[in-house]
């Protein structure tokens, strides 16, 4: 098992790393081969942390959805509007680490094709809320507007403004 940090949301902020890595991974190895989809290569990278004793189920499992929400989000982002993902973020790309990039903008473009094929669904936004994880970007308080930037991966405090728990991604 490898070493984990102490603090049980950075443990989780490195496990939503890690987990983005399993994803990108099987999306980079999968071109040649047909593709299962985010949620199968979610599924895969998940019980892969749970078998190696990386995390618990339950933690696996909080994590996987927070990876998926947010490659959801930015792959709407990317076909409802065709900006780059800078724009989703609202800061500059290179305030982001390299591989970081590499990695979110391989799975959120294939993400975007898959729901390009779903466009027929109805398109709910998506609420981040305190205590969950979420992937560098930019929040903006449900309450009071105030916007909290994350240039890296790192659990959702509450808003500096008002103290409230609920957010949107900006631009959503």
């Amino acid at each position: 098992m490898t070493e984990t940090p102490q603090d049980p949301m950075e443990r989780l902020a490195k496990a939503y790393d890690k987990m983005l890595h399993e994803v990108h991974e099987a999306v980079e190895s999968a071109r040649e081969n047909t593709l299962p989809g985010l949620k199968d290569y979610l599924e895969e990278a998940r019980e892969k942390m749970i078998e190696l004793g990386e995390l618990s189920r339950e933690e696996a499992e909080k994590v996987s959805t927070y990876v998926e929400r947010d490659m959801k989000d930015a792959a709407n982002y990317l076909l409802e509007t065709g900006e780059q993902l800078s724009a989703w973020w609202r800061f500059d790309v290179q305030q982001v680490e390299e591989r970081m990039l590499e990695m979110f903008t391989s799975v959120a473009d294939q993400t975007k094709l898959e729901l390009a094929k779903l466009a027929q669904r109805a398109n709910t936004a998506s609420l981040y809320h305190t205590g969950e994880v979420t992937g560098p970007g930019t929040l903006i308080c449900a309450a009071c507007g105030k916007e909290m930037h994350f240039k890296k991966t790192g659990h959702i405090p509450p808003c500096s403004g008002c103290k409230g728990t609920d957010f949107q991604r900006s631009g959503s």
